[in-house]
């Protein structure tokens, strides 16, 4: 692995009660793709959401590209310039149109001129195949042309690393292939991306590693193939049968219902 550009150790964060994060460690190197993957509620977004600070741990130290985020003095804004962030709603401003969506950040948060701002957000809407739409207005694109625009508004800020926190999981799946094409893309380029994702044809194809989370805590960390095409935990492949196999689930879940209430009335006889 090339030196780590995203560092998490003994990481953990609460919400009351609720520990959502339970000692994670994680390092994903310069250039890597890493996808984070399990069912829902395991943490995944929480620990994205960590790594540029909009949660703040409860304990734990994370580092990007040597600066420790955690660090009570640290100057977050600079360090989320180097972080991009790709949500699972678009977030574009409906008022502005594409290029003023992807500009108005540029000249606010790095203090580009016009001219230049201009300049990159045309050169990144050409990298997500969107130099058509660069006066439309968000109400008249595709919710997979809004998510490629606001992965250009993200690119747009030259970041060092980019978060994606279920980028395709709002789409129609007729939508869902462009978005990816451009994420593969990203990984060509030697992009450094942390990816929670459902999609596991992707995490298959363009992913150095899956990691599989449960319960806040990682599971299993490898390979795809190793990962998906192999896991070793009970947990692991529970988890991807239900996914791969939907209708299996349903037929699981009717099995579970039964056995439920056959002890529930078995418990009241």
């Amino acid at each position: 692995m090339n030196h780590p550009e995203i560092r998490v150790q003994d990481l953990h964060k609460s919400f009351g009660d609720n520990h959502v994060l339970r000692g994670i460690d994680l390092e994903i190197g310069q250039g890597e793709v890493v996808c984070v993957i399990g069912p829902s509620g395991s943490g995944k977004s929480t620990l994205l959401r960590c790594v540029n600070l909009l949660e703040e741990p409860t304990k734990g130290q994370v580092f990007v590209g040597g600066t420790e985020v955690t660090d009570p003095d640290v100057d977050i804004d600079a360090v989320r310039r180097r972080i991009g962030m790709v949500f699972q709603q678009f977030n574009l401003f409906p008022h502005l149109n594409v290029t003023e969506n992807l500009t108005l950040p540029q000249r606010r948060v790095l203090r580009r001129d016009k001219a230049e701002a201009a300049r990159t957000a045309a050169e990144n809407l050409a990298r997500v195949g969107l130099s058509e739409k660069a006066q439309a207005y968000p109400s008249s694109l595709s919710g997979g042309q809004q998510q490629r625009v606001a992965i250009a508004r993200a690119l747009a800020m030259g970041p060092q690393v980019m978060l994606f926190d279920e980028p395709t999981s709002a789409l129609d799946p007729e939508l869902v292939g462009d978005v990816l094409a451009v994420m593969r893309r990203l990984a060509r380029e030697g992009m450094t991306m942390m990816v929670v994702t459902h999609e596991m044809s992707f995490a298959r194809e363009v992913a150095d590693r899956v990691v599989f989370m449960d319960g806040g805590v990682i599971v299993e960390d490898g390979t795809p193939e190793q990962v998906i095409g192999n896991p070793q935990h009970e947990r692991t492949r529970h988890f991807l049968s239900r996914l791969l196999d939907p209708a299996m689930a349903e037929v699981e879940e009717e099995v579970e219902e039964t056995e439920k209430g056959t002890s529930d009335r078995v418990g009241k006889d």
